[in-house]
């Protein structure tokens, strides 16, 4: 099982990775966890990438995409693996798919957790962090007992910088803007669209649910969409 997940900050991605890994056993990758990766083994590949994002710049796809080999060919993905962060082009998505065929694995499925921006908005700038033991809470979800204060030391919580209304909005147009065409390249195949303004646990079922064996995943997402889209 190959899977692809997608969705904005502030959709719950971190909590349906790390659910589609324990009930699927596969491991559940991030950009993030292999530049760290790369970085922390001194290779060639991840001294680059560490270099280009000190300075704030971004990773070439052909960077991006030698990285995304070498992980995925590591024993714990011979069952299958989950991708969350890439393919973030469509150059990378053309990639991936090349890799795949010659390595003789299936195409991937693709989970995209969709949640409207109002939503996200809200999500995000309800978030506080303890300055002094960095746990994160969220006023909305996730509350402290004592408003304001951490549960763990009684520290007042802070709002990180860019969890600003303005700045979460850029974000999120910068989001749409990057993964629309890579989102619409997988439109066609095993494509699932969810929606992600629920409870976590629904959300979790439905992705069980839609991953579970049965007909073709394409026939299934497409008819998945379908009634989602009908029910908006």
């Amino acid at each position: 099982m190959i899977l692809l997940l997608f969705g904005p900050p502030g959709c719950g991605k971190g909590t349906q990775a790390s659910f589609i890994s324990d009930s699927f056993h596969i491991p559940a990758i991030s950009t993030g966890e292999m530049f760290r990766a790369e970085c922390k083994a001194g290779t060639v590949l991840g001294k680059t990438a560490c270099a280009i994002l000190s300075r704030g710049g971004l990773v070439s796809d052909d960077i991006v995409n030698q990285i995304v080999a070498g992980r995925i060919a590591q024993p714990d993905c011979a069952s299958g693996f989950l991708l969350d962060g890439y393919p973030r082009t469509v150059p990378q998505a053309a990639f991936l798919d090349e890799l795949l065929a010659k390595r003789a694995l299936p195409k991937p499925a693709v989970i995209h957790l969709d949640v409207p921006s109002e939503v996200l908005v809200a999500r995000i700038s309800a978030r506080r962090q303890c300055p002094v033991c960095g746990h994160i809470y969220n006023l909305l979800s996730q509350p402290p007992k004592t408003a304001e204060r951490c549960d763990a030391d009684g520290a007042a919580l802070t709002c990180r910088e860019d969890d600003t209304e303005a700045v979460i909005r850029q974000r999120l147009e910068a989001y749409e803007k990057l993964t629309g065409p890579v989102i619409d390249y997988y439109r066609s195949g095993a494509y699932f669209r969810v929606d992600g303004n629920r409870p976590p646990q629904e959300i979790s079922r439905e992705i069980a649910a839609l991953l579970a064996p049965g007909p073709p995943w394409g026939e299934s997402a497409r008819a998945a969409d379908q009634e989602l889209a009908g029910a908006r």
